[in-house]
């Protein structure tokens, strides 16, 4: 499977729930699954987001 890849990073005045719910609107209406989270000693996180390649163009990450 070929996928490709969206980093994002949640400052740290983001918090657990608001971050999910942003996570899960872009899962539902752009495609895109959890990679990957790393958390940082700050509390920013480093997101990776991923989603299969189509033939297709597909919604961007918003913001």
């Amino acid at each position: 499977m070929d996928y490709e890849y969206a980093p994002l990073r949640l400052p740290a005045n983001v918090d657990r729930l608001t971050a999910a719910a942003q996570l899960a609107i872009q899962a539902e209406f752009s495609g895109w699954e959890l990679a990957r989270v790393r958390l940082f000693r700050d509390g920013t996180r480093q997101v990776m987001l991923r989603r299969r390649r189509v033939g297709q163009p597909q919604p961007g990450l918003s913001y």
